[in-house]
């Protein structure tokens, strides 16, 4: 049965149990008639008394003699009721019994106003237990679909878990690990021992708006019953529907779990469901006047919500936004602004940079040229692949006049597909990339033009671009496309150093000579690129330990060295946990840079991926390692 039958059941009961409580105090009495004036001019006829009053009358005992109490009933009253003898030699006559007429205290209220007030009391929606989710397992990727084993996170300690992922705040330095992080909070896992599964929810929801991934934190926060949501569950709810520009996903949330959350924003939100259910009460401008007559929020947020619950009111009333004297922008202003069609201001966009950038690249209110320039710095973070990169390309070629700067570089794009001739095709792709002024834009270009490499064959006219060439392919994971280069390149080139990693198969032994040679033409700053290189060959098992100790010591590594993370990921790695592993390699690479990063910390990350399987995820993190140094 329902639980909302249960549920009213509950209620109705209690209803009739408060109106018999309030008829013993003679407030029946008193009570305002239902009738329309004039009806009840008439004297009511007396009470009819059904079969069950005159049952209950009979059984009720006589009054107790004056001055003496009643005796209390016993527990195991028989249908006979019994009444004690008073005490003899009392000097005291007991008066007759005085009959009383039952009072119905359910004859005079209207059984439709009992239903009515029982209506008011029951939630908006209402979900069988049969229907409801349990929360033992919470995620929509399923391993069959790619995501890790459920039961990777069901033995974990909660406290433990909480400890890793809550203390994440990115950006990561990867985008393969961006990418493999993504992946772990968005498969469907068991919780952890002594978790909530709603607050499981929402610790991994809060990450993945900390990296930028809004589709997937909406996602992961909807596959919780709206009636189980917890405080951090709403909150990031609220994240989650404003960076994807749908306020009106709140509304099931605002009406449940949290009708009494305390927050300016709430307060708007709850007047902006208002707007867009046509519920009861104050007018929902109205409050939104309130609450920015009483300072709650600023003033740009409250427009904001205006602006927006305008839409769905009657009243003719113009909302203008205006951005003097805004200084940042907030998921707020961001997504309530993009739901309602407005573009902040670029000194504003600017500001925010990479947390504006991952959620306008999927905005699609937004014109096709500012979700391209926002695209440059997401696709590089991870939060757009190669294959969305190209779609989103393609769209700006389709548009009769495209924008004056997006729409030459989509029909380079064109070039680089479908060109008849290698250079052509090689000139446009090569013109994608631009300089390398901005880093993000560099490796972004890498990631639109990968497929496009994929398609050029290798040819020793074209060795001077393979390293950038092998570079764009494994940015979308094309490994055996970049091996077809392996025959064009030196040994100990910086192409060669990517396809000694990124090779799907172990290649020959690297030695110390080779290794040296690598080396000798490294650029980077501190030979950074060097010691990633020895630093995924090891992780991989690709280099024997006593070159790979003879060359960390040339170039000052010690891979050997231990810290709290390093055994903490070898750890996950011995028990074969791939789920537990992944969290922790994203601890391990959060920074703003590659220069943030250490060998020793590659180097563990690669050897623990390899180790419970995710060979593919270390050979493409330590190529990109090597890739952008």
């Amino acid at each position: 049965m329902s639980v909302l039958f249960g549920k009213a059941r509950a209620v109705r009961l209690g209803l009739l149990a408060c109106v018999a409580a309030a008829g013993l105090t003679s407030v029946v009495a008193a009570q305002e008639s239902l009738l329309p004036p004039g009806f009840d001019d008439k004297p009511a006829p007396a009470p009819s008394r059904s079969p069950r009053a005159k049952e209950t009358a009979a059984a009720r005992p006589a009054v107790a003699a004056a001055g003496k109490p009643a005796p209390a009933a016993s527990a195991e009253a028989t249908s006979t009721p019994v009444v004690q003898d008073l005490p003899e030699d009392t000097g005291v006559t007991a008066s007759a019994p005085v009959a009383r007429a039952p009072v119905d205290t359910l004859g005079d209220i209207d059984p439709a106003l009992i239903d009515q007030l029982i209506a008011a009391t029951q939630p908006k929606v209402d979900i069988p237990p049969q229907g409801q989710r349990s929360l033992a397992r919470v995620g929509f990727l399923d391993q069959q679909d790619g995501g890790f084993p459920a039961v990777s996170t069901h033995y974990l300690s909660g406290q433990y878990v909480e400890g890793v992922v809550a203390k994440m705040r990115g950006p990561l330095v990867s985008r393969w690990g961006h990418i493999l992080l993504r992946r772990a909070l968005s498969s469907r896992l068991d919780t952890p021992v002594g978790m909530n599964g709603a607050d499981w929810a929402a610790m991994r929801a809060s990450l993945l708006l900390r990296m930028g991934e809004a589709d997937a934190a909406r996602a992961l926060v909807q596959e919780v019953d709206s009636g189980f949501y917890t405080r951090s569950l709403e909150d990031a709810a609220m994240g989650a529907f404003m960076a994807t520009a749908d306020p009106v996903g709140l509304c099931p949330i605002t009406a449940l779990t949290a009708a009494g959350h305390p927050g300016w924003d709430w307060d708007a939100m709850r007047a902006i469901c208002q707007a867009f259910t046509g519920g009861e009460g104050a007018s929902p401008m109205a409050q939104l006047d309130r609450s920015m007559r009483r300072g709650n929020g600023q003033k740009i947020d409250i427009l904001l919500a205006q602006k927006f619950a305008g839409a769905a009111t009657k009243t003719r009333r113009a909302v203008t936004i205006e951005w003097d004297g805004v200084d940042a922008l907030t998921p707020w202003r961001t997504g309530m602004a993009l739901a309602t069609g407005l573009e902040p201001p670029e000194a504003l966009r600017k500001s925010a940079g990479a947390d504006y950038a991952s959620i306008a690249s999927r905005a699609p209110m937004l014109p096709l040229a500012a979700r391209a320039a926002a695209a440059d710095v997401a696709a590089g973070r991870g939060v757009l692949s190669s294959a969305a990169m190209v779609d989103l390309y393609s769209e700006i070629a389709a548009v009769d006049e495209p924008d004056k700067t997006f729409g030459p570089l989509a029909a380079q794009l064109r070039t680089a597909y479908v060109a008849a001739d290698t250079g052509d095709r090689l000139s446009a792709i090569k013109g994608l990339w631009g300089d390398a002024s901005d880093p993000d834009r560099a490796y972004s270009r890498l990631v639109l033009t990968a497929y496009a490499a994929a398609r050029l064959m290798p040819s020793e006219a074209m060795a001077g671009d393979a390293q950038s060439l092998i570079a764009s392919m494994l940015t979308a994971g094309l490994d055996r496309n970049a091996m077809r280069w392996a025959a064009v390149v030196p040994a100990g080139s910086e192409a060669w150093g990517l396809l000694a990693i990124a090779s799907p198969n172990k290649l020959s032994a690297v030695n110390g000579d080779t290794l040296a040679s690598f080396q000798s033409s490294d650029e980077s700053s501190g030979g950074l690129r060097s010691r990633f290189l020895l630093a995924g060959l090891a992780g991989l098992g690709r280099v024997d330990n006593d070159t790979a100790r003879t060359f960390g010591q040339k170039i000052g590594v010690d891979l050997s060295r231990q810290t709290r993370w390093t055994r903490a990921i070898d750890g996950a790695a011995d028990s074969n946990n791939p789920a537990l592993v992944a969290l922790l390699a994203g601890f391990g690479m959060q920074g703003s840079g590659w220069d943030k990063m250490t060998a020793v910390h590659l180097y563990h990350i690669v050897a623990a991926l390899r180790r419970v399987g995710l060979d593919g995820e270390a050979r493409m993190i330590a190529a990109e390692a090597v890739s952008r140094v």
